[in-house]
């Protein structure tokens, strides 16, 4: 099925303005179906000859107030001009009809109202509500409230006016039309107040008679809605009093230009703030925690380092040196997750730091190693970054170590260079190591091998990572590591939930 969008540009000739205006009108016409209880269907013209006007369903949309006429999408359905006279005689005319039809596809007795969608002056677009003509509804004032602001709001889409020329960003939580509505006067008396919406203003503490009174009267800061009739535009604003949160939106309705009226939709959001409030609080719980973690690792760092100093063997230097390194590749994790509101982290911001950390230790004039980083690993969880840190910082500290005949390479003026590869599939992450040393030893073997950083490596691949580690001579020259990780494994130390 095409999309909105592949349809307005494959099969009419409405510009980039036009289409911007179609697409603002569907970002809101969930509330024109709400008040007028019907569908909405939104045709345009297909381009080509005008003696055989075709339309194109380009949207359709159900109310939440009312049933629907059609269980399927309508979106591509072409709607003829002989089949579709009412659709017809709105275009040609540039007015609201109304009449009896059939359903698009059904055959069904209906009631359509079509209207024509209007802007800067040229037609774009037709507008259908349908309705079941035998579907009787109590004519309740919240019934005729509604179909009364949707009548105003359909000569507004006919004049031009709405959507508003400015861009209407609805928020995610915005408030629907069962929400609570309330229609308001130039005079700012409120003329109608829906059960809900009396519900909410009993909630800010408003206890008085809302029908009937002026909008002062009730101790109501008018700012925004001034603002919205001034503007003749959208405006969105959050009231707050003692625990309670209740969202606004409000609707200018304008005739012939002119401010006549406010529609205005109000949310309790209380509950919403609530647990916004409390995310907000658990992430900034976690980001200390992190911190502190890090922090708490660089002291540990920084006491291996001053004993390493005190020492005079060299193994046990060399033991403490290689201890506060893996200290320091877990902290700079710990790091990033402390400025994320996430536990994820972008692992191109974990390399570079770990990077820096081998060539601290390796800036001599007789040791110099060139490290280049190709690829990219995406965003990860902290669960993954971290045990991946210390595998990097094994592997880069292996090549500095044992890969390289510095001697040899001095006096044959050649760089030593380390290569790191990422790449990311849906089979998982891809790392590659690869130097230009000399290679490992005829009998080694990665089973068997018993090193420290080497133990250390296959138990976090394999085990708390759930891949596959392989080492091997490169086809000239060097080592090549291979890791291999699956990212949607299920990590040793990991629950069930239910």
């Amino acid at each position: 099925m095409a999309s909105f969008n592949e349809i307005v540009r494959q099969h009419t000739d409405l510009n980039d303005e036009q289409i911007s205006h179609i697409t603002k009108l569907i970002r809101v016409w969930n509330i024109l179906a709400d008040l007028s209880f019907a569908d909405l269907i939104l045709a345009v013209p297909v381009k080509g000859d005008e003696t055989q006007r075709r339309f194109i369903v380009a949207s359709n949309i159900r109310p939440t107030t009312g049933t629907t006429l059609y269980q399927s999408d309508l979106t591509g359905v072409v709607l003829h001009r002989d089949d579709r006279p009412l659709l017809e005689k709105s275009w040609s005319k540039g007015e609201i009809v109304e009449g009896a039809s059939t359903t698009i596809g059904r055959g069904q007795e209906i009631r359509v109202e079509v209207i024509p969608v209007v802007y800067k002056g040229d037609l774009i677009a037709v507008l259908r509500r349908e309705y079941s003509q035998n579907y009787v509804r109590v004519n309740s004032s919240l019934e005729r409230a509604y179909i009364n602001a949707f009548e105003r709001l359909a000569h507004m889409i006919s004049d031009g006016t709405f959507p508003y020329s400015t861009e209407m960003v609805e928020p995610d939580d915005a408030p629907r039309i069962g929400d609570g509505v309330l229609v308001i006067n130039n005079d700012s008396v409120i003329q109608f107040a829906s059960p809900n919406a009396i519900s909410n203003l009993h909630r800010l503490g408003i206890h008085t008679a809302a029908i009937g009174a002026k909008l002062n009267q009730l101790g109501w800061d008018e700012t925004s809605i001034q603002m919205a009739s001034r503007t003749s535009n959208a405006v969105t604003e959050e009231i707050e009093r003692d625990d309670v949160s209740v969202l606004i939106r409000i609707f200018p309705i304008l005739n012939m230009g002119r401010s006549d009226g406010i529609l205005m939709m109000m949310r309790d959001v209380t509950e919403v703030r609530r647990r916004d409030r409390l995310l907000l609080s658990k992430e900034a719980t976690i980001r200390e925690v992190h911190h502190r973690v890090k922090n708490n690792l660089q002291t540990i760092a920084a006491l291996l380092r001053l004993q390493a100093r005190r020492l005079e063997t060299p193994e046990a230097k060399l033991a403490l040196a290689e201890s506060e390194r893996r200290i320091r590749s877990i902290a700079i994790v710990h790091e990033i997750l402390a400025r994320e509101a996430t536990d994820f982290v972008k692992f191109s911001e974990v390399i570079v730091p770990l990077v820096d950390v081998i060539q601290e230790a390796t800036t001599s004039e007789d040791v110099k190693i060139e490290f280049n980083v190709k690829g990219d690993a995406g965003i990860l969880p902290g669960e993954i970054a971290s045990p991946l840190a210390i595998i990097l910082n094994e592997l880069m500290q292996n090549a500095v170590d044992h890969a390289f005949d510095f001697d040899k390479m001095k006096k044959n003026h050649e760089g030593a260079k380390v290569d790191i590869l990422l790449s990311r599939d849906d089979s998982g992450l891809s790392i590659i190591v690869a130097d230009n040393g000399i290679g490992l030893s005829e009998n080694f073997d990665l089973e068997s091998s018993t090193g420290l950083g080497t133990a250390i490596m296959k138990a976090l691949v394999i085990t708390e990572l759930c891949g596959t580690i392989t080492m091997n001579n490169g086809n000239t020259s060097g080592t090549i590591s291979r890791i291999k990780i699956p990212l949607t494994a299920k990590r040793s130390g990991a629950q069930d939930t239910e």
